[in-house]
């Protein structure tokens, strides 16, 4: 109840929408309710053979036509309402999960499967769309109908009426047994949804890596144990769902038939206490009055499941969020200057990966991160972006501490090629003007020209107009990151971060890049994380860490002199076996 009821928050801005479903419900289907009183009047017209009011049946008729006619215009004005406040509140909603992830920990988006967050965003809001929000017409309209047809009834007669109200609630005990343990079903089948969202998405992912493995099999076998798994579930749930609609139905064809017996039995007694016509409007209110009840039903088992998935979008919005930076100024001509001062970092509350880390790099330096894999490099540059928080300590740029200024500030200040690269579907063009959308077409192809990347991009067909498909799937990874490059060098940034930049170019393009790198690094402040050593011989200083500590600094050259742990990194690439 309390996820439907903060759901219903995002329902509120449409209020006038809910107001015309409402009022358009009730009054169609008060109008649809005169129908059988006007045809149990038009029967009662007919009296006996060559007895029949005709000018009394006309009119009933012309009546009739009347009330159809107004009934489906507000039933069609009900439809358009629901569905427009149904879409309207999915738009809100899915507008602001994606807006949640822009402001989460990026902690949180590393952690959580990303099956789980694409299938929040896209199927759970999609489900609640159908299951709450669009049940919300059938549950309006039944509602109204159950009670505006039980009001009619007992104008007609309040005994028979009494019968179909005593045996109404074995429809809800039923509705409600089956709807309890439905639950807990739809939500264990959401669960498993999102688990093997994110192992298909995965297995996409890395095709490659799985084939040249020959783990096809495996990768077949594991998904069809999460499928089997999934599919049990589903079709417990899916039971529980079907049973709901015929068992009421069984209940409703009971009361139709006691209805028909007693009413029967009243028009054939001595009294007879209600007409023939009279008898057939009941029956027929008896029939509107059971149907809403079949599609509550079945709207029970689809609720059940939108509340599930309504679950797992809450939990995306409850996320913790980064700290704000709203009143933080805006960090302005940067010179380049880099200073941690006992900066400490966890990824978890239990163990500490950083420590009491130190560092100074000034304005124009190259700053070189050296270590085995694991040992915090990567960490250290996602501190100085801040997309991790520090957890003790201080980081500042020309002794600005980085959490007083604004992060678009921060991070306006620096140009970054990471070792995967990332491109979006547009053409190659958009890829490397996506940070400098304002710049002209001679700066992006001399971008491309320092980044070495002009001469392959003219051979493809449509050149610098070539559309990239996915990650850049119709580029090999080197053509890839000669565009990453290539974007860095057009936004022209006060300080560089290089996370193994060059790791998928060849020798001689390397070469021809470190040269460009070289004049782009001119006067800028650089960190470069990096495997090959021989990359980094030019470094004014170069940290080597391990276990997320500076263990040792100092030039390429006193490094080797001192014979410690660089020293064996270094010749442990160059050694003959």
């Amino acid at each position: 109840m309390k996820t439907v009821k903060r759901l219903f928050k995002y329902v509120k801005p449409f209020t006038a929408n809910i107001v015309f479903a409402v009022i358009s419900a009730i009054g169609g289907i008060l109008l649809s309710l005169f129908v059988p009183i006007m045809i149990g009047e038009g029967i009662d017209c007919i009296i006996g053979k060559d007895n029949v009011d005709f000018s009394a049946l006309s009119r009933v008729c012309i009546e009739l036509f009347v009330i159809v006619i107004a009934s489906a215009i507000l039933q069609w004005i009900m439809t358009y309402n629901s569905n427009k406040l149904s879409y309207k509140t999915v738009k809100l909603l899915r507008r602001e999960t994606i807006a949640k992830l822009n402001r989460v920990e990026l902690k949180y988006i590393d952690c959580v499967p990303h099956g789980d967050l694409i299938n929040s965003v896209i199927t759970d809001v999609d489900i609640v769309s159908t299951g709450l929000l669009q049940g919300f017409t059938q549950v309006l309209s039944g509602v109204v109908t159950i009670v505006a047809t039980l009001v009619f009834m007992f104008m007609i007669n309040p005994y028979i009426t009494l019968v179909v109200v005593i045996l109404t609630p074995v429809s809800f005990f039923m509705a409600s047994f089956i709807a309890k343990r439905a639950h807990s079903k739809y939500t264990e089948q959401a669960r498993l949804r999102g688990k093997l969202t994110g192992y298909a998405s995965e297995m996409i992912d890395s095709a490659q890596v799985v084939k040249a493995f020959n783990m096809q099999q495996t990768a077949t076998e594991a998904f069809r144990d999460m499928n089997n798994k999934w599919e049990k579930v589903g079709v417990i749930a899916h039971f529980y769902s079907a049973l709901t609609n015929p068992l009421t139905r069984f209940v409703n064809a009971l009361v139709y038939a006691a209805v028909a017996v007693i009413g029967g039995i009243y028009v054939c007694g001595d009294t007879h206490a209600i007409t023939v016509g009279a008898l057939a409007s009941f029956l027929a209110y008896c029939s509107q009055y059971t149907k809403p009840f079949n599609e509550i039903s079945a709207v029970i088992a689809e609720f059940q499941n939108a509340v599930s998935s309504a679950e797992r979008i809450f939990s995306v919005l409850d996320a913790p969020e980064q700290v704000s930076d709203e009143g933080n100024r805006v960090l302005e001509s940067v010179k380049g200057d880099v200073e941690l001062q006992n900066v400490e970092f966890s990824y978890t509350d239990t163990k500490k990966f950083i420590e009491n880390l130190n560092l100074s790099a000034k304005s124009g330096q190259t700053v070189a991160l050296v270590g085995p894999t694991g040992c915090g490099k990567t960490t250290l540059i996602n501190l100085l972006m801040r997309f991790y928080e520090i957890s003790s300590g201080k980081i500042t740029v020309d002794g600005n501490d980085i959490t007083e200024v604004t992060r678009e500030s921060l991070r306006s200040q620096f140009g970054m090629v990471l070792q995967d690269t990332w491109l979006f579907s547009g053409t190659i063009y958009e890829n490397i003007a996506y940070g400098k959308p304002n710049a002209t077409e001679q700066e992006v192809i001399e971008a491309a020209k320092k980044a070495h990347a002009h001469s392959f991009i003219k051979r493809l067909p449509d050149g610098y107009n070539t559309i990239i498909t996915g990650n850049g799937d119709n580029l090999s990874q080197g053509q890839r990151q000669l565009i990453s490059i290539a974007r860095v060098m057009l936004s022209d940034p006060p300080m560089l971060i290089l996370d193994e930049a060059t790791s998928s170019i060849d020798t001689r393009t390397e070469l021809r890049i470190q040269k460009a790198f070289l004049e782009l690094m001119d006067g800028r402040t650089a960190f470069i994380v990096a495997h090959r050593l021989s990359t980094i011989k030019n470094a004014d200083k170069i940290l080597v860490m391990k276990d997320g500590a500076i263990i040792e600094s100092g030039t390429h050259g006193e490094l080797l002199e001192k014979g410690g742990f660089y020293s064996e990194l270094y010749n442990s690439q160059f050694a003959v076996y």
